[in-house]
């Protein structure tokens, strides 16, 4: 578990370091590539964030789940209701993904 804390964090600072800004001998006419690229990187996060959520929740929710059926299997239709709310998490992300791209 340490080591996926420790990818992550690395990842981040490499993204992060990607942010800084370029030196250019000449500043183009009309310059929106920092908004753009702000726009990209916070759609990706939404939408990355929110997977990663989902896919938690989706582990726990279905192994929960599972059991509860092999006990009782006259509650399956209640655990795909808690199933698909889990990955209603995933469906937010990509909306909030698009909400960012089309501004």
């Amino acid at each position: 578990m340490k080591s996926v804390v420790y990818a992550l964090i690395v990842a981040l600072a490499i993204s992060i370091s990607g942010l800084t800004g370029l030196a250019f001998a000449q500043e183009p006419a009309v310059s929106s590539t920092g908004d753009s690229s702000a726009k990209l990187i916070g759609a990706g996060l939404a939408f990355g964030l929110a997977a990663l959520g989902a896919g938690v929740g989706l582990g726990y929710v279905g192994s929960a789940g599972l059991a509860v059926i092999s006990e009782n299997p006259a509650l399956q239709s209640k655990v795909f209701i808690f199933v698909g709310m889990v990955e209603s998490i995933a469906i937010y992300g990509i909306v909030m993904m698009f909400i960012i791209l089309g501004q």
